[in-house]
């Protein structure tokens, strides 16, 4: 089992058990202990595509951590939390509202690159221990600003939830955040105009790694005079890997039941769709397997699938003269 299966992951589950899901539905569907790991953290109040690497494919998790990505994420105004989300406690609350055409009018503000601070409730280490750490211990946790690109940052024009991209002003009251995830538009009935105070607003992000989506929905609502927190995020794309190929846990443990996993699996190469194939001989591929360096083209420079027929066998760069072995697989 060489490949990647890719999840819908619900709210309320962490990356790590996620992974820990998917090692019990192979050996339940016969197919024992396997190198799981997955491709990019998402928190347990965020769901969407979370990519799971398998045996030989677990060597590419940590590229698939660098790609980039597409966000859905709601912002709802008027409180800012502790950790930025639904979990944490109120820390600051605003009467105001922004209309539509102020978020339309902010947005290019957070487009390109930009520097932002993470959560301090966050993985980041500081001084050897992790932020959210310091922070849960009470510590007033300092986070230095980080270069990140926002690729595209628009209203959602089909919400994860459906309905309209936004949601009025209905009687707020300053209390604390609720505790389930945002039906932004639930109710449906046509969008808001213009001039209408909006409570919450859906937007979808194309961001570079290391952008935190909670970050950016806290800059967002200042810009617009505000507080807010993200009530929503759902991850649309890690990659080259999209919903449309996510399925969820409840087919993944009916497909390990009836042993039919291997259905819902990409192969390895999907992890890698926008790196060109470099065929090479059996003599060629043994010398890869040993770490040695293969003469390339000068012309041809960059990361390159190097395959023996239909078998995949290193991930390998060509700088100037040289090809060189990033990642081996033992397939």
């Amino acid at each position: 089992m060489h490949g990647w299966l890719i999840l819908d992951k619900p709210v309320g589950l962490g990356s790590t058990q996620a992974v820990s899901a998917v090692k019990r539905a192979l050996r339940e569907a016969g197919y024992g202990k396997a190198k799981v790991g997955h491709g990019g953290t998402l928190d347990p109040l965020a769901q969407g595509v979370l990519p799971i690497a398998i045996g030989e494919a677990t060597k590419l998790a940590g590229r698939m951590l660098d790609s980039d990505k597409i966000y859905d994420f709601t912002i709802r105004f008027g409180a800012q939390t502790d950790t930025l989300d639904l979990e944490g406690a109120v820390i600051a609350s605003s009467d105001v509202r922004p209309t539509l055409a102020d978020i339309e009018a902010v947005l290019p503000r957070f487009t390109g690159p930009i520097e932002q601070a993470p959560p301090a409730y966050s993985a980041i280490l500081i001084d050897g221990v992790r932020a959210y750490d310091r922070a849960r211990a009470g510590e007033d946790v300092e986070m230095k600003l980080r270069a990140v690109t926002i690729y595209a940052l628009s209203l959602q024009s089909s919400p994860a939830r459906g309905g309209g991209p936004a949601k009025l002003v209905e009687g707020w009251s300053g209390a604390a955040p609720s505790p389930t995830p945002s039906t932004t538009g639930d109710a449906g009935g046509p969008p808001p105009r213009t001039g209408e105070d909006l409570e919450e607003v859906t937007l979808t992000a194309h961001v570079s790694k290391g952008t935190y989506i909670r970050s950016l929905a806290r800059d967002v609502a200042l810009a617009l005079g505000t507080v807010g927190h993200v009530s929503m995020l759902r991850r649309a794309k890690a990659g080259p890997f999209t919903l449309k190929q996510a399925i969820s846990l409840d087919i993944l443990n009916d497909a390990a039941k009836a042993r039919a996993i291997a259905q819902h699996m990409l192969p390895l190469t999907a992890g890698l769709d926008d790196i060109p194939a470099l065929p090479v001989t059996s003599e060629q591929a043994m010398a890869l397997k040993q770490g040695r360096t293969l003469a390339g083209d000068p012309r041809t420079q960059g990361l390159m699938l190097a395959t023996q027929g239909d078998v995949p066998v290193a991930l390998v760069e060509a700088l100037g003269p040289d090809i060189r072995v990033v990642r081996g697989f033992n397939l």
